[in-house]
């Protein structure tokens, strides 16, 4: 009876020190999701996309038990001190009206300053945490204070120089385009010490708050592609005009002869080649880890200032369309507008292709170990070599002739000398589809645009699947209104919506138009121009069609 009891009393213990456990573990559990309230103040509006790439690092890192609130400064538009202290008496209010922040974030570097200037009166034992910072003086300096730390932007201008000398080796020049704002005199300072570095190379800057519209463009426009150009920021000219983000690379677009690099992430994608980016996103991120941190606990004072978080971000697109060579980059950066290699382009051919090649073998060695079925063998053999035949010519996924069976047929009118033109398809934002819907979607896309190419398909004109989302048709004419007409059904294919994940979708396509022996005389050149043609629809807006031009202008559908 003894013995029961005791065996009992320790069940009984075990139980309670269990219980004990698991409401420790639970408290833990929950401290560690922490309510808290961030402020995050930007030293600019939201319409910059830098500012929203920080506010998309920070909502990604909080949880949903966290409030994140936004002010902008809008320093980029208006900076003097009417509005600096506009802007304190409206937040000064707005502080009073609701609950205390655990953290306030300031992006940029007028955030910080404004901080520093109203510490005492605004965030008065509230922990700031800056990010995107260029002046690491001023920033080492704030960190010295117990209830401040943060991330500096460092742009590389040595990295984004040897990118440069990566893509052109024989440059002579370096060039950089920025303004008398905050970051782009500090951005300059630091840019013209490395001059020594690169003995070889003249440094010279394109000061947009020192040229009037007209100097601008002609500064610009005259850089030779002798020289690296660098793009770091562009707010104003000498005229007063001011510049938004956008504005700012359009210009620079509409002008630039040679490819423009960029220390920021705004404008690769939008034509910028690319370059060593202090990412936005990543500072935004750290930023918000940081604060997460401080609302569970954790003391600023041993946190430090940080290292600036850059990667190198690339647009494969614009190192084509300059005739460059992908330059080596590390494995971590981003590549734009990416374009696949050829085994993975074309893999949907390649694996039914090895597919069945291995099953002709596995016949052949059949053949080798039973002599008795030759006969039967043989039949087999000459079948499974038609079919593979076939498969050799057309598109596994939509049944079109694939690309080695469009090179055979245009070589073959080339070669006689056929006059003879050809349309390049994509699909507008097919990336997109693939990432929103999925990549069966974005089979069925390609499916259904196959079968309406195949309702147009006559005696003159044969729809392939080219590569990816790219298909291409020969017409085996080059009057201008046959092309006219067969070019204008093709855009029209896109007139009714695309099943995608079982929802009508509007879905658009680029076409470009080129001809032989009018355009080009090798096929080779002819498909440079008729993708010339279908880039310069994609840069106009998408969703049209433009026929080559030997001068080097594009004839587009109005």
């Amino acid at each position: 009876m003894a013995g029961i009891k005791r065996k009992y009393g320790l069940l009984c213990t075990g139980l309670l020190l269990f219980l004990v456990f698991l409401s420790a573990f639970g408290m833990q559990a929950k401290g560690a999701d922490k309510e808290g309230r961030i402020l995050f103040i930007s030293s600019y509006s939201y319409s910059w996309k830098t500012v929203q790439r920080q506010i998309s690092g920070v909502e990604d890192r909080v949880g949903s038990s966290t409030v994140v609130d936004y002010e902008f400064m809008d320093t980029k538009r208006i900076n003097d001190e009417v509005s600096s202290q506009q802007f304190y008496e409206g937040l000064a209010y707005r502080l009073s009206k609701v609950e205390p922040y655990d953290a306030v974030i300031l992006g940029d570097d007028p955030a910080l300053l404004f901080a520093l200037q109203y510490k005492e009166e605004l965030f008065d034992g509230i922990p700031l945490i800056f990010e995107g910072v260029n002046d690491t003086e001023l920033a080492a300096k704030a960190a010295e204070d117990p209830m401040i730390t943060g991330i500096i932007e460092k742009l590389s201008i040595e990295n984004n120089i040897e990118l440069g000398l990566k893509l052109y080796p024989s440059a002579k020049k370096v060039a950089v385009i920025l303004d008398n704002s905050i970051t782009g005199m500090a951005v300059k300072r630091e840019y013209y010490r490395y001059a020594r570095e690169y003995p070889e190379l003249k440094f010279t800057d394109i000061n947009a708050s020192e040229l009037t519209l007209n100097k601008l463009r002609q500064k610009i426009s005259m850089v030779g592609k002798d020289t690296i150009l660098i793009y770091v920021l562009m707010t104003e000219n000498a005229s007063g005009k001011q510049y938004s983000e956008k504005e700012a690379i359009q210009f620079i677009m509409n002008n630039a002869k040679v490819p423009v690099f960029s220390m920021l992430e705004g404008g690769i994608g939008d034509g910028f080649i690319g370059g060593n980016v202090a990412s936005m996103y990543k500072s935004g991120e750290i930023a918000a880890d940081i604060a997460l941190n401080v609302i569970n606990g954790e003391k600023v004072s041993n946190m430090g200032v940080m290292e600036s978080p850059n990667i190198y971000c690339i647009d494969q697109l614009v190192v084509k369309k300059f005739g460059l060579t992908m330059p080596d980059v590390p494995e971590n950066s981003d590549v734009v507008n990416y374009q696949p290699p050829f085994l993975e382009r074309n893999k949907e051919v390649i694996i039914p292709a090895g597919i069945l090649v291995f099953s002709m073998l596995a016949v052949v060695f059949w053949a080798m170990y039973d002599n008795l079925k030759r006969r039967k063998l043989m039949e087999e053999l000459e079948e499974a070599r038609k079919i593979m035949e076939s498969a050799s010519l057309h598109d596994f996924l939509t049944g079109l002739g694939n690309r080695s069976k469009f090179m055979e047929d245009i070589e073959n009118l080339v070669n006689t000398g056929t006059p003879c033109s050809i349309m390049m398809l994509d699909i507008d934002h097919f990336k997109h589809i693939n990432d929103t819907y999925g990549h069966t979607a974005g089979d069925e896309a390609l499916k259904q645009l196959a079968e309406r190419l195949k309702g147009m398909q006559t005696p003159i004109l044969t729809p392939y699947r080219f590569a990816g989302d790219e298909f291409i048709i020969i017409l085996k004419s080059s009057q201008d209104k046959i092309k006219e007409k067969s070019a204008f059904q093709c855009y029209q294919l896109f007139d009714e919506p695309f099943m995608l994940a079982g929802e009508k979708r509007k879905v658009g396509g680029s076409i470009g138009i080129a001809s032989y022996p009018m355009d080009a005389g090798s096929v080779e050149q002819l498909i440079i121009c008729a993708d010339d043609a279908m880039y310069q629809v994609k840069k106009s807006g998408r969703n049209n069609f433009a026929f080559y031009k030997a001068d080097g202008e594009k004839k587009q559908r109005e």
